[in-house]
């Protein structure tokens, strides 16, 4: 049996994959690659993020490396260019599950020796050593309150991979994802500290309009991220505000 992290919509079930159900094919270059046959009350979409999922390098370097997903890379790749993750740093991770980017985090501040990483996700997520964790719905109306209280203070970073459930229907697509954003941002601007990071994923548009330019407001500089290890043929981006223009810590 082959296990992989499920696809947005589709169940554990679903991910678990049968070696009968496989092939090795090979590809227009003449290189092996992993095909999942067709059949039973598996979807196509569900087939092809199964492929993808299986022949996919960074999800075997996450299991060999024992990060939560291949998520990991894409916040490596992103701090070590920009270096926002120092030691002794207070954390937020919104959208945390399955772990990866909090992984990262705790290792890079340090937690919970020097520094502090508090996460929160829809999901159930598995325990990680220096990350706080809570199964929370970011956007309920009491979900900030909970944030403040298990950061205890303020924060240094703010980070959010959060994504919205699609409708297939492109501009509600859009309007959600943004949505999250906005809120994220919003909340970044409340608990950071001087200076601070605020991460998070907008896909293909990026940080748009009234977002956009709040954000060159309130930080020193803004820009949009895609890291080489996010799959070219996914629309998500990242944009990455820096220098927070905020007020001192009380």
């Amino acid at each position: 049996m082959v296990r992989s992290a499920a696809e947005p919509g589709v169940s554990n079930h679903e991910a678990v994959v049968d070696q009968a159900t496989l092939n090795m094919a090979k590809d227009t270059t003449g290189r092996l690659y992993v095909q999942v046959k067709t059949g039973g009350k598996r979807k196509l979409s569900s087939k092809l993020w199964l492929e993808r999922q299986l022949n996919d390098p960074y999800v075997a370097k996450a299991k060999r490396e024992g990060y939560r997903s291949r998520a990991a890379f894409k916040l490596i790749e992103v701090d070590d260019k920009y270096r926002f993750l120092k030691s002794g740093m207070i954390v937020v991770d919104l959208g945390a599950a399955p772990g990866g980017w909090s992984q990262i985090a705790a290792r890079r501040v340090g937690s919970p020796e020097k520094g502090k990483v508090v996460a929160i996700d829809l999901l159930e997520m598995g325990e990680i050593r220096g990350v706080t964790f809570a199964q929370l719905d970011f956007l309920a109306d009491d979900a900030p309150a909970k944030l403040l209280a298990m950061l205890g203070g303020r924060a240094d970073v703010v980070m959010s991979d959060m994504a919205a459930n699609t409708t297939g229907h492109r501009k509600t697509d859009q309007l959600r994802i943004i949505g999250l954003v906005e809120a994220a941002a919003m909340f970044a601007c409340e608990v950071l500290n001087p200076g601070g990071a605020f991460l998070a994923k907008v896909f293909q548009s990026g940080a748009e309009g009234e977002l956009l330019a709040q954000l060159k407001r309130d930080f020193a500089s803004v820009r949009h991220v895609k890291p080489a290890s996010s799959r070219q043929d996914s629309s998500e981006r990242y944009v990455l505000a820096m220098g927070f223009r905020g007020q001192p810590s009380r």
